[in-house]
């Protein structure tokens, strides 16, 4: 996976506790679809390469991204002994609020363990929090005591004690343990009101999965847990953060709102009109407004000399074939009672010589091919699934297609709305 171009600037702003936080702010190429706040792991940085490479993938997908070291960790002034869980979300909403005054406020919270944690805990106190993602959270912040050891008698007994996390030593206070115990997670879960995203990798070694679970369990809908198959707790692998980030990206857009356009206007067009104006960076990206309420993002591969920060042309016209091919297969399996469970389409485009398709009218140059895969799952007898592969070439969209076709093609005046 590639990272698309996008900028990093250094910013410091005070946290919860007066004390002056380091922080980095990842821009995308271009105007941003929305702001993002990440929160690291316990004893960790902003500038862990998972999260540097999982900001860099969000920007890809047009998505801005403020990662900040919590007081008295990485760059951020005050003492860490200080600091505990409760001081770690006033951190958070510190972030937060720097956001807001100086861009917009994050729509979408991410964190990472005991950063997880902390985004579920103080979500309520960012008003304009629509999405939060978790990544290899405990259920309880009071899992962390299980790196102590020996220690946490030590830490009770006589106040504190220096106990070595990740191999670097860390003093620990009593009021650390009393504030994380303080905490009522299944509560603040289940009264997130955010659509939620669980990633949890099964072999995780430093927080069991048993905590995804337990996490899963306790919120309400809109809820989705995503399995991170082999990666480490810390998601060594670049793939890992960066596939994080593509997935992060995909599922959010439903609960982002829809940017305004230029003076706070909603988006262009109406009902039945697709409007697709530049917006201005990188050679190819576009803004894309569907029927004035729906957006999205098109663009070229990186490969191509793109962004990456949106599907190409072909991609976007696959996409309507195949949600016009499901759409058509569940029309017929409902009217007809059929027992089809799940349709998957899968499609693929490519060009080849004409003369290698024998099945083609043209002979010369090349043609486009479609290449398209129906899924059909469910109690269907071969009868009835040779029948449904007929339905899938009469979607609307395969109609029109194979149609003969006009596009009547002329000049429009400029509208305020299309600024980028």
């Amino acid at each position: 996976m590639v990272q698309a171009p996008h900028s990093s600037e250094k910013v410091t702003f005070p946290g919860g506790t007066g004390a002056q936080l380091a922080a980095r702010l990842d821009m995308p190429d271009g105007e941003p679809r929305a702001f993002a706040l990440f929160a690291h792991c316990f004893t960790c940085t902003k500038d862990l390469r998972a999260v540097s490479r999982l900001a860099g993938g969000l920007t890809g997908h047009g998505i801005a991204v403020l990662r900040f070291d919590f007081t008295g960790l990485g760059s951020s002034e005050g003492e860490f002994a200080n600091t505990n869980f409760t001081s770690n979300i006033d951190d958070l909403v510190a972030a937060a609020d720097w956001l807001r005054a100086h861009h917009q406020a994050p729509q979408i919270l991410i964190g990472h363990s005991l950063g997880g944690a902390a985004v579920l805990a103080g979500a309520h106190r960012v008003p304009e929090c629509k999405a939060v993602a978790t990544i290899g959270a405990p259920f309880d912040p009071e899992h962390v005591t299980g790196h102590f050891g020996d220690d946490l008698h030590r830490i009770l007994d006589h106040g504190s004690a220096e106990v070595s996390v990740g191999g670097r030593p860390f003093t620990i206070e009593r009021h650390f343990l009393e504030d994380i115990s303080a905490h009522n997670m299944r509560q603040a879960i289940t009264e997130l009101g955010r659509a939620l995203i669980i990633f949890h990798a099964p072999r995780d070694e430093v927080v069991g999965i048993d905590n995804a679970e337990k996490i899963f369990v306790a919120a309400k809908h809109p809820k989705s847990f995503v399995s991170l198959d082999d990666a480490d707790h810390l998601l060594h692998n670049p793939d890992d953060a960066l596939y994080v980030s593509g997935v992060i990206a995909a599922w959010a857009e439903s609960y982002i709102e829809v940017p305004k356009a230029e003076g706070g206007e909603e988006l262009p067009g109406t009902e039945g009109d697709v409007v697709v104006w530049e917006t201005g960076n990188g050679k190819f990206q576009q803004h894309a407004a569907i029927g004035g309420r729906h957006y999205l993002m098109a663009d070229e591969p990186v490969a191509y000399g793109g962004l990456g920060s949106g599907p190409s042309p072909y991609d976007l016209l696959l996409a309507g074939l195949g949600a016009c091919t499901s759409m058509t297969l569940r029309m017929y399996a409902d009217h007809k009672k059929l027992p089809l469970d799940k349709v998957t389409v899968r499609l693929r485009h490519d060009k080849i010589h004409a003369e290698d398709c024998h099945e083609c009218q043209t002979k010369n140059g090349k043609v486009d091919v479609i290449e398209r895969e129906v899924v059909m799952e469910g109690d269907l007898d071969p009868a009835t699934r040779a029948r449904l592969l007929e339905i899938a070439d009469r979607c609307p969209v395969h109609k029109t297609l194979h149609a003969e076709v006009k596009i009547v093609t002329h000049e429009g005046e400029p509208q305020p709305t299309q600024q980028g």
